[in-house]
């Protein structure tokens, strides 16, 4: 596993780091909890020492899962991550009754690395009101917290904003080949680590979407190349190539993703692509946005639905019928999951207010009904 220490932290911290929003689930939506607990188990004995949760995941079970695999000498061996939703309480007393909550969800003392969660433009307005700051301070006075961060999900001009009004230990972002110039973006990244921010980085995998098969147009950008790479490894790479980056949280769903992630980030070190890999990557993602009709990372904020319509999945269809040449496939898949279309939705935009990505969902539903039906 590479290791990166960075910043005023000086913490050794592994290059994978374990997500565990995309936990495996059972049949009926609960997440497989000795599945899950096996894969953080295996990614820390392989060298991880970052976990990453928040309050929200899995409607909370996150929290528990975690916990739970961090037993038996576990929680002494990583960086524990978890993340404060403001926009859960009115009132600044309402912040201890979260950060209570989630100790005991998790069943430990301390968290290590404590964030903002989500930061748009609405809830940083909302923690300053709530003096989530101070709050944050208070804990790590109390030797209940090691370091304060946040999560970022809005335009770089914030980003900024928020960066130069603290003095913070991390920050977390969104960048993957494909979103340079999306939210923080690159941009974001060049500022923090100039500031001497270590930067965590979500999404790498834009949510699985950059390991799946190429397609046809986008395997010719990579034939241009004489190593031969997977797609996933690809894009850790890309990620992995920037020095300013801490650590990688990577959203694994099974032991498979977890083993193979692991491979490639031991393997990954940075300013090790080549102008040409660069180049061809930069090719990928331009070829690639051409086609993708809507950004969606199937990270789920956006359920549950008043009317029950599966958002993530049908944005991914719908995605799909773009990427792979109207495949006949796509159709039939979206028939058969959801037989009677997308007409349920009534346009209350709920899903809209809570995307990180700021998409038009409802727009998307309409389209898709159209496509599809």
């Amino acid at each position: 596993m590479q290791y990166r220490t960075f910043g005023k932290m000086g913490e050794k911290i592994s290059l994978m780091g374990m997500g565990t929003m995309r936990l495996p689930q059972n049949k009926d939506g609960g997440i497989n909890e000795d599945e899950a607990i096996k894969m953080i188990r295996y990614a820390i004995d392989n060298g991880v020492n970052y976990v990453d949760t928040a309050y929200m995941y899995h409607g909370g079970q996150s929290e528990v899962t975690t916990g739970k695999a961090l037993k038996d000498g576990y929680r002494e061996k990583v960086l524990l991550a978890d993340k404060l939703p403001v926009w859960f309480t009115r009132e600044e007393s309402g912040l201890s009754d979260i950060f209570d909550e989630q100790l005991k969800r998790l069943d430990v003392d301390m968290i290590d690395m404590y964030l903002i969660h989500n930061v748009t433009a609405p809830i940083w307005k909302v923690a300053k009101k709530l003096n989530a700051i101070g709050f944050m301070e208070k804990k790590k006075a109390e030797g209940k917290i090691k370091y304060i961060g946040f999560s970022f999900h809005d335009d770089f001009s914030l980003f900024k904003e928020v960066i130069d009004a603290y003095d913070w230990d991390f920050c977390q972002i969104q960048l993957n080949y494909m979103d340079t110039e999306w939210q923080a973006g690159l941009e974001g990244l060049k500022y923090a680590g100039s500031k001497g921010i270590p930067v965590v980085i979500m999404e790498p995998l834009k949510g699985g979407r950059l390991t799946d098969a190429f397609p046809e147009n986008v395997q010719k950008c990579f034939s241009q190349l004489d190593t031969k790479r997977a797609p996933v490894e690809w894009a850790l790479r890309w990620v992995a190539n920037f020095p300013e980056v801490l650590t990688i949280l990577n959203g694994v769903n099974s032991m498979a993703q977890t083993e193979e992630n692991l491979k490639i980030l031991s393997e990954a070190t940075a300013n090790s692509l080549t102008e040409k890999e660069l180049a061809v990557i930069k090719q990928v993602a331009d070829t690639y946005n051409e086609l993708i009709q809507y950004a969606c990372t199937t990270c789920g904020y956006c359920m549950p639905c008043p009317e029950k319509l599966d958002i993530p999945h049908i944005m991914n269809l719908y995605n799909e019928w773009f990427l792979f040449a109207h495949s006949p496939k796509t159709r039939a898949d979206f028939r058969m999951y959801f037989p009677k279309g997308t007409s349920g939705c009534t346009k209350c935009k709920a899903c809209e207010e809570k995307c990180p990505q700021h998409l038009n969902i409802s727009e998307m539903m309409e389209k898709a009904d159209k496509i599809f039906k």
